[in-house]
């Protein structure tokens, strides 16, 4: 019986034998189909991939969609079939938004899905062999070499030099050497030396290693399998609009109340008519177009967000972004270009030489004084001939590089000098992890030459020779000591230090003989997105944490967070997981509450910090692009995903992908999420402030003896089509420009808060009191002319209450009240349908309308304008002071 080991990495090539009862000839076919049948296919089933339906039943989970449909029942039982119809229309238009914007994130998302390795080559019964990566199972023997994508975790049971690039799972930024030494049980995963991982890459070498695990026993796809043990959350706007939809639901419900019991007490109206008007009152007081007017707003903000190269996956994601409080985020590929950037060259008795231009492109110049530049064209010519790395760019412009990413930071470097790889190459030796160098022979006018590239250490120790500004000398204790003292400098600025060097080839003596002429050193880092100091500095001042959260060593990390910007003066600490896991409770929290740079994490580690934050009140978003991230995507109240250097993992456990890979593209979508924010309140309390003008104006005519004011069609009028172009016309509103100076929206602030109170209630007080007045004024005229007038005051102070909307803390003048085309569109459409359904005959008999004079109609007009006078002198006095 086959029995896989708790800790392959701990144990020696016989005990993988004997375990997985496997050779060093690999398997029998006799004992794959076996094993495939008790282990299962090598793949990862895709459990998050949203179907048809299942995106199209999503959006009837909402509150006011059962509110509204509700609503819809009422009004068939009680005869208002136009009522019926209207209200479906609106929820059918509610649910297209929904179902269109999510399922075009989708498609998106299946757009960015990255290649996945379909075969793989293993030994079997003693032969090399191609095979599907799906068939692979435990005790198969893989061969990997240079450039191949590992297809399941394995042991290695050979190594010739090989490197390996595993930033997708750890995080770690450069190639990791590869062994076959056995590591203590307690390793952890970075540091397991002797496993390759699926998903992974070799940059350089091959190995050989046996198959420990496949499909979702993998650290890959244990990974994505927890994804699925972590809940769904309701998103924070969907919490916010549910708890606005049961507040309008209940008021409803109230005023409905409220108008039967004064017209059952007070005016004796019978039982029957009085329950019609109730439920008509019921019907009208529920804000219709609040469900389809939010889901428009959430639209646009996602759509501005994808031409800022923000994908949104789930709609509601778009206001959360608004309100995030705290952005923990991952560093390689993420605040750093993900690539090898020489900067700095150095010689023996000079000056350091800088090199300017970052990433793959050969780009940028070598500055520094001539005669040191001068001195540098050996190295440079070592750095176009002693490495084996191409750059090429794919058909979507984007750099693609083979081979070991050190190796082509060196052909870079080459290229920006103007040097040629023109020598012939004789040999060429990869690098070699017990020597720490690679190397190459060239033919040089005749001559043989070997180039080295490789570790500091085990250059300098060689070499007896330096070449420098004033020729070929002796390499004595005094070179040494400079030497060591630049490779300390440095090393303490998180640079990776390559010491490059050469010697004359005759034919003698071993490698330890041979003696090196040193050339100098090379540094290079894994510099920082140009952008991204400058989008930090954005969030710190819109009052947004961000937290660096890495699998990469510590000093590494802190360098990196000091370039960036996100250590902050007197906060230049960082934390290991080893120092986390030690903390208590209390303490742990404290930390994470008080410490920006955290590395050399597991992902649960990101897990526990992610919930960490969560718990003490903060509204976390997560960015990340590795398998390694993908927990913490999922638990985070907004995961954001790179798209391009991004895992299907990462990508599918996010609400929202950043087509372009650019941090500073989050900060672009906080400013969105903010005005989205913004704009969902100006459109709600736009629309509920005609809810309860209209509903006062209703009680207060009952409780006064009259008869209704407004039929239930003509109120669904008004909701329908004076509101219904304007509160879209709101929805588009740009901002003001001062969205990231402001701290982050409290995550408990409600979209109606007490804030608006004051100006809700004067607005409905001087709205039912002019509709009110018309009314008495015109009643003795006969009831369909008084009802006439008051739905020209309630359409047209609704009208002019739109620029109230535009600003709710300042003058609407302030942002200009013809700044917003959409709005001005609106205001025409809607003042040009109110003047037909009333002037043009077989309209206003429609509608229950008397045509009345152009006099009558301008003059309750304008008197409606008060509404933004009023509010425009109580914002002066009241909100400014």
């Amino acid at each position: 019986m086959i029995r896989i080991p708790d800790h392959p990495h701990s144990c020696s090539s016989e005990e993988i034998i004997k375990s997985l009862q496997t050779s060093e000839s690999g398997l029998s076919s006799t004992s794959v189909a076996q094993r495939k049948q008790e282990f299962g296919l090598n793949e990862i089933p895709d459990k998050s991939r949203k179907l048809i339906w299942g995106i199209l039943f999503k959006q009837f989970q909402n509150i006011m969609v059962y509110i509204l449909l509700i609503a819809a029942l009422i009004s068939f039982l009680t005869g208002h079939q136009v009522d019926v119809i209207v209200i479906l229309a609106i929820v059918c238009i509610n649910i297209a938004i929904g179902f269109i914007q999510e399922y075009k994130a989708e498609n998106a998302m299946r757009a960015l899905k990255g290649f996945i390795v379909p075969q793989c080559t293993v030994i079997r019964d003693g032969k090399l062999l191609t095979i599907p990566s799906k068939d692979l199972v435990p005790g198969d023997l893989m061969s990997l070499s240079a450039g191949d994508q590992v297809p399941a975790d394995g042991v290695i049971f050979q190594s010739h030099d090989a490197l390996a690039m595993e930033a997708s799972l750890t995080g770690e930024a450069l190639p990791v050497e590869k062994n076959t030494n056995p590591c203590p049980a307690e390793t952890g995963v970075a540091d397991r030396k002797n496993m390759v991982w699926k998903g992974t890459f070799l940059t350089s070498g091959d190995t050989l290693a046996w198959v420990t695990a496949t499909g979702l026993k993998t650290q890959f796809g244990m990974i994505a399998d927890s994804l699925y043990a972590i809940p769904p959350k309701d998103s924070n706007f969907k919490i916010k609009s549910d708890k606005l939809a049961k507040q309008m639901a209940i008021l409803a419900i109230l005023s409905a109340i409220i108008l039967f019991l004064v017209g059952y007490f007070f005016q004796e109206i019978p039982v029957n008519e009085l329950l019609l008007i109730s439920i008509a009152a019921l019907v009208s007081a529920i804000p219709e177009g609040l469900p389809a007017v939010l889901s428009i707003v959430l639209a646009i903000g996602s759509y501005r967000m994808s031409k800022r190269n923000a994908i949104i996956r789930e709609i509601s994601a778009t206001e959360s972004l608004g309100t995030v409080s705290t952005i923990v985020t991952d560093k390689t590929g993420t605040l750093t270009q993900n690539t090898m950037t020489i900067n700095k060259l150095w010689q023996v008795g000079g000056h350091e030489v800088s090199v300017s231009g970052e990433g793959w492109e050969d780009k940028g110049e070598i500055t520094g004084e001539s005669a040191d530049i001068a001195s540098m064209d050996q190295l440079l010519e070592i750095a176009a001939h002693c490495n084996n790395a191409s750059i090429s760019v794919n058909e979507s412009g984007k750099y693609q590089i083979t081979g070991d990413p050190t190796e082509a930071a060196f052909a870079v470097l080459a290229k920006k000098a103007g040097v040629k790889k023109e020598l012939t190459i004789q040999e060429d030796f990869p690098f070699n992890t017990s020597l720490k160098y690679r190397s190459a022979i060239v033919e040089k006018s005749g001559h043989l030459f070997k180039f080295y590239i490789g570790a500091p250490e085990n250059i300098l120790k060689k070499s007896t020779l330096y070449m420098g500004k004033v020729g070929t000398k002796p390499f004595g204790p005094k070179e040494s000591t400079l030497s060591h003292e630049k490779l300390d400098d440095w090393s303490k600025k998180c640079y990776r230090v390559l010491a490059v060097a050469f010697r004359p080839l005759n034919g003698k003596g071993s490698e330890e003989e041979e003696k090196m002429i040193f050339c100098g050193f090379a540094a290079m880092i894994d510099p920082p997105r140009p952008e991204v100091p400058g989008a930090v500095s954005a969030c710190h001042e819109a009052g947004i944490r961000v937290i660096m959260a890495t699998g990469d060593h510590a000093q590494t990390a802190l360098a990196i967070g000091k370039a960036v910007g996100i250590v902050l003066p007197g906060k230049e600490k960082v934390m290991t997981e080893a120092e986390l896991v030690k903390l208590e409770e209390a303490d742990f929290d404290k930390a994470i509450m008080e410490v920006d740079i955290f590395s050399r994490l597991s992902p649960l580690m990101k897990l526990k910090i992610a919930k960490s934050l969560q718990n003490q009140g903060e509204l976390v978003a997560m960015t990340g692009d590795g398998v390694n991230d993908a927990p913490a995507l999922k638990q985070a109240n907004v995961g954001v995903a790179m798209g391009i250097m991004g895992t299907d993992v990462a990508r599918e456990a996010s609400l929202v992908v950043l087509a372009d890979d650019n941090f500073a593209t989050i900060v672009k979508a906080v400013e969105q999420g903010r005005i989205v924010f913004n704009n969902a309140r100006r459109t709600s309390f736009f629309l509920i402030t005609t809810n309860f003008a209209e509903i006062l104006t209703l009680i207060v005519a009952i409780g006064m003896g009259y008869a209704l004011p407004l039929t239930a069609t003509q109120i669904l009028w008004i909701n329908l089509v004076t509101d219904g172009f304007c509160d879209k016309a709101l929805a588009t509103e740009p901002g003001m420009g001062d969205e990231l100076k402001n701290p982050p929206v409290n995550p408990r602030e409600n979209i109606i808060n007490r804030d608006i109170l004051p100006s809700l209630f004067l607005n409905t007080i001087f709205m039912t009191g002019l509709a009110m007045s018309g009314f008495l004024y015109y009643l003795p005229q006969g009831l369909e002319k008084a009802r006439t007038i008051v739905f020209i005051i309630l359409a047209f102070t609704q009208l002019f209450n739109v620029f109230n909307m535009r600003n709710l803390k300042g003058s609407a003048f302030k942002v200009g009240l013809f700044s917003n085309k959409w709005v001005n569109y609106a205001l025409f459409i809607s003042v040009s349908i109110q003047v037909l359904i009333i002037e043009v005959p077989y309209l206003a008999r429609l509608f229950e309308f008397q045509n009345i004079s152009i006099l009558e109609f301008l003059a309750w007009a304008f008197l409606s304008s008060f509404v933004l006078w009023i509010n425009e002198l109580y914002k002066l006095i009241f909100i400014k002071k």
